[in-house]
C-alpha cells in the first residue's frame, strides 16, 4: 500500500457526523452562532466539497455505485454522489435536525427519488446494498465498526474513511491532502484519506483441481485481506503459497512447480473459486477450488 500526497488550495472545513461532544476540537463552542438551532449531535461543521470529491474519486464512484454513508451529517457526501456520479445511496445520523436538513435538500436538489436519509444509530444501519462505504468518525467508532463492516459489507466493497483507520486492518490505498487551515483545529494541516476494498472470506480448507493435473490441499489464513498458507504439492510435500493477495472477491498466490512457480489468479465466490493458472513453460489451465 502506498501513500499519495495531493494538495489542494480549497478551505478545508470539519464534518462530525456522530452525536457526540469532539474532544478535539476545543474551540468547538467558538464556530457556532446564536443563530444555529440546537441540534441533537452537538457542535458540526460541514465538511469541504474538496474533501467529499476526493473521497468518492479515491472511491472510483459511478452510476452504478450505492453508497452509504454511516454518519452524514449535512448529507453532502450522499448528495454529491448522486449530482456529480449519478449513484444511488442513503445516508444514516441520529441527528433528526441533519437528517431533515439532508432530505430537504436532496428534494430541493430533485434527487430524492435516488437518495434518502435517515435517523438511525450507524451500527444498525444495513449495509447488505452498498457498494461504497463513507466513514468521517473518531477512533473508537471506527474501531466498533470494523467487525460489522467486515462481516456484513459484500466483498469487493470500497470503504473510504476521513482520517480515522480501522487499525490493523490496514487501508488498500492512502490519500494525503494538504491542507493548512487544518492546523487551527487540531493541529494537523493535513486530510487523510483511507480506502480498503472489503476482502472475501477465505480462511479455511480447500480442494483444489487444475486441469490436467493432480489434485491439491490449500489451507489458507486470513488477516482481512492478508494472507499465508500452505498446499501439498508433486508428491504430497507441503509447501508455502506466495505472492498472496486478496483484493475483493480475487485471489492470486503462488507454488513450487520444480524450478519454476504455479501462478493462481481465481475469483471467489461464496465457498467455490474458478480461475487459470500459469504453469511452467508460460502454459495456463482453468482450476477450481471447493471449500471443505
Amino acid at each position: 500500500m502506498t501513500t499519495r500526497q495531493l494538495t489542494s488550495p480549497r478551505m478545508w472545513r470539519l464534518t462530525w457526523a456522530v452525536p457526540f461532544v469532539l474532544s478535539l476540537l476545543c474551540s468547538a463552542a467558538a464556530l457556532a452562532t446564536e443563530k444555529d438551532p440546537e441540534r441533537t449531535g452537538g457542535p458540526y461543521v460541514p465538511t469541504p466539497q474538496i474533501v467529499v470529491d476526493q473521497m468518492l474519486n479515491l472511491a472510483s464512484v459511478g452510476p452504478r455505485d450505492f453508497v452509504v454513508d454511516l454518519g452524514s451529517g449535512d448529507g453532502v457526501i450522499v448528495l454529491t454522489a448522486a449530482r456529480q456520479f449519478n449513484a444511488r445511496g442513503y445516508g444514516v445520523d441520529i441527528d433528526p435536525v441533519l437528517v431533515k436538513q439532508s432530505n430537504d435538500e436532496a428534494k430541493r436538489l430533485g434527487l430524492d427519488e435516488r437518495v434518502a436519509f435517515y435517523v438511525q444509530d450507524v451500527f444498525k444501519a444495513d449495509l447488505s446494498k452498498a457498494s461504497v462505504i463513507t466513514l468521517y468518525l473518531l477512533p473508537s467508532m471506527m474501531i466498533n465498526l470494523r467487525s460489522k463492516i467486515f462481516a456484513e459489507a459484500r466483498p469487493g466493497t470500497r470503504v473510504v474513511s476521513h482520517d480515522y483507520s480501522f487499525d490493523d486492518w490496514h487501508p488498500d490505498d492512502q490519500v494525503v491532502l494538504d491542507v493548512p487551515e487544518k492546523e487551527k483545529i487540531n493541529g494537523v494541516p493535513k486530510a487523510t484519506l483511507l480506502l480498503w476494498i472489503v476482502p472475501a472470506k477465505v480462511a479455511g480448507r480447500w480442494q483444489i483441481e487444475v486441469d490436467g493435473g493432480p489434485r491439491h490441499e490449500l489451507t489458507l489464513r486470513q488477516t482481512y485481506q492478508r494472507l499465508t498458507g500452505s498446499a501439498t504439492v508433486g508428491d504430497g510435500r507441503t509447501a508455502k503459497i506466495s505472492d498472496a493477495e486478496l483484493r475483493g472477491n480475487e485471489i492470486d498466490f503462488s507454488l513450487p512447480d520444480g524450478r519454476a512457480r504455479r501462478q493462481f489468479h481465481g475469483i471467489v465466490q461464496g465457498e467455490s473459486i474458478q480461475g487459470k493458472v500459469t504453469l511452467s513453460g508460460g502454459r495456463t489451465a482453468r482450476w477450481t477450488a471447493k471449500k471443505n
